[in-house]
């Protein structure tokens, strides 16, 4: 019986021993993730977390980090690191060659022309001086709408076309008040605007909007691009004629920069703008090629800047809008890392929206902690992600990302606790 007992004995600290090691290799960070992720919101759908010490390289958690998920809007984030690799200070806003007396012009797919957010006129102004201006707009190989994108959403402001030279954001902008009435702007729509209940904000095919009678919102329309309405819409802003012609000189054209990319940067980050997504990818592709194309920004980040990730996207995109989009959560890691890297923090984290369980947030909402949530958020129809950083109470800095795909539970049940499990990480790592 002692043999037995001495046997059983050995047989349980064996098992204690094994235990305490099994219990202390997992880290506070992976219970934290373990539990959250057993919340009933995530039943029956997708998830991912990669959390990182930026500093270290550390991985604290990795759940699922290897698997494709549709990105939304988190494939901003793509876009902005594009856009710190190939875009210069300034934005180039426009290309230019003079030939006899005459100045060709041709779009870098700068979206700052007359935007109705960013007020930069540093293009109009210039060509305000110039006498004979001929336009050049075939210089493009991108299609108005991106692949994959909803074709029902035409009238919707975050889907507004894509074209080498917006102007005012590719938008109408409409407003109805008593005190001012139907205000238009560019005001050429307004003749083409009715105030009248109707299905959508626009004709599909024709720049016929609609406004209904007890809209109290500013609405934001996009029209239907095309090289006259360009023409018609610059010569009325230049007050003067000027002509759309199918060639350029062959000799080097010059380029003249306009805002900082900062602004337009910030701009697109925090309010999530898939028109400034789409086209300072566009600008980023005059970059590295004389034809405009969003596909040329792509592949080239993807064969240089990017070619070290470790599971290589499926991206088509600048804005997101597209189902056809896939990345990791460990991809998103790897590039916001890059970025950590690359940019200096203070530039980095003014650019970088704050977060919050409710939405993107100007101003912390959260009275018991401090700001410690710097992310981007992306949402399509049963999706949600965000990725960003985290700066933790013991002043670290850690990388995540957190992916929920294909989940039919309200997307605040999600967001509340991704919010619980990214505060634990802030208090506790």
């Amino acid at each position: 019986m002692g043999f037995f007992y001495c046997r059983f004995f050995k047989y349980l600290i064996i098992n204690l021993f094994i235990s305490l090691i099994l219990l202390t290799s997992c880290s506070p960070a992976r219970r934290i993730a373990k539990t959250n992720l057993k919340n009933t919101a995530f039943q029956n759908s997708f998830h991912g977390l990669v959390v990182m010490d930026a500093k270290t390289q550390k991985e604290l958690i990795n759940v699922n980090g290897d698997k494709y998920f549709t990105p939304a809007s988190n494939t901003k984030i793509i876009t902005f690191y594009t856009g710190v690799k190939l875009l210069p200070k300034y934005i180039p806003t426009l290309t230019y060659s003079i030939s006899n007396d005459t100045v060709f012009v041709k779009g870098t797919g700068d979206p700052s022309w007359l935007h109705p957010h960013l007020h930069d006129s540093t293009a109009v102004t210039w060509l305000k001086n110039q006498e004979t201006i001929a336009l050049y707009t075939k210089n493009t190989e991108d299609l108005r709408y991106g692949p994959g994108w909803a074709w029902e959403d035409f009238d919707t402001y975050f889907s507004p076309e894509r074209t080498p030279m917006p102007l005012y954001g590719n938008v109408v902008t409409i407003s109805n008040t008593d005190s001012l009435g139907l205000n238009v702007s560019p005001i050429s729509f307004l003749e083409d605007t009715e105030i009248r209940e109707h299905p959508f904000k626009r004709d599909e095919f024709a720049n016929h909007f609609y406004i209904d009678p007890t809209e109290q919102d500013t609405l934001e329309v996009p029209y239907v691009t095309s090289d006259s309405l360009t023409q018609q819409l610059l010569e009325s802003v230049l007050d003067k004629k000027i002509s759309v012609v199918d060639h350029f000189p062959e000799e080097p054209g010059q380029t003249l920069f306009g805002m900082e990319t900062d602004s337009i940067y910030k701009q697109m980050l925090f309010k999530s703008d898939n028109f400034l997504a789409e086209q300072l990818l566009m600008t980023a592709s005059s970059m590295i090629s004389d034809t405009l194309g969003t596909k040329r920004a792509i592949d080239y980040m993807l064969e240089h800047d990017l070619n070290d990730l470790e599971q290589q996207p499926r991206w088509v995109d600048g804005s997101g809008l597209s189902r056809y989009n896939l990345f990791t959560p460990k991809s998103f890691v790897q590039i916001l890392h890059k970025l950590y890297k690359e940019v200096p923090e203070e530039r980095l984290f003014a650019l970088f929206p704050m977060w919050g369980p409710d939405s993107t947030v100007k101003e912390w909402e959260d009275p018991s902690t401090e700001p410690f949530l710097f992310a981007k958020s992306g949402s399509v129809g049963n999706n949600y992600n965000l990725s960003g950083f985290i700066r933790t109470k013991s002043g670290k800095l850690l990388i995540f990302s957190f992916m929920n795909n294909h989940f039919k539970v309200p997307s605040i049940e999600i967001r509340k606790t991704m919010y619980a499990t990214l505060k634990e990480l802030y208090e506790r790592y």
